[in-house]
């Protein structure tokens, strides 16, 4: 991945992906978009834009992100409902950073039209 590329993984540029959705330029359409502009978010110590894209009722009052994290890679690995017709959805991913990897299947909820995230769950590793 080059510096300029979006850090979701998708083959275009931060601006042109993402850095739309952090900007506020624009509204991820769907539930993998949100989690994937999430993930970037997170890559990019960008805490004003998780605390913004969580939802009200389990948002924390702050969000403290670790500067020494190193993001390193995202798969989704399966996604329910979620797109532009659904008001909930759901999105299991591994993100991958220096020295381990997270799985989890967030939810995530539709509040006055933009998609939110409310919680997640670990799967057992199998």
């Amino acid at each position: 991945m080059n510096a300029r590329s979006c850090p979701c993984g998708l083959p275009k540029s931060y601006a042109e992906c993402c850095g739309r959705y952090h900007s506020g330029t624009a509204a991820a359409p769907t539930a993998e978009a949100l989690m994937r502009s999430r993930y970037s978010a997170f890559v990019r110590q960008d805490a004003a834009y998780l605390l913004r894209t969580w939802h009200p009722r389990t948002r924390p009052t702050r969000l403290d992100l670790d500067p020494g994290m190193r993001w390193t890679g995202l798969e989704i690995l399966g996604t329910g409902d979620g797109s532009a017709f659904h008001s909930t959805g759901t999105v299991e991913f591994r993100a991958s950073y220096r020295g381990g990897s997270l799985h989890e299947r967030s939810r995530f909820e539709r509040v006055d039209g933009a998609w939110v995230y409310v919680d997640g769950e670990f799967p057992a590793q199998s």
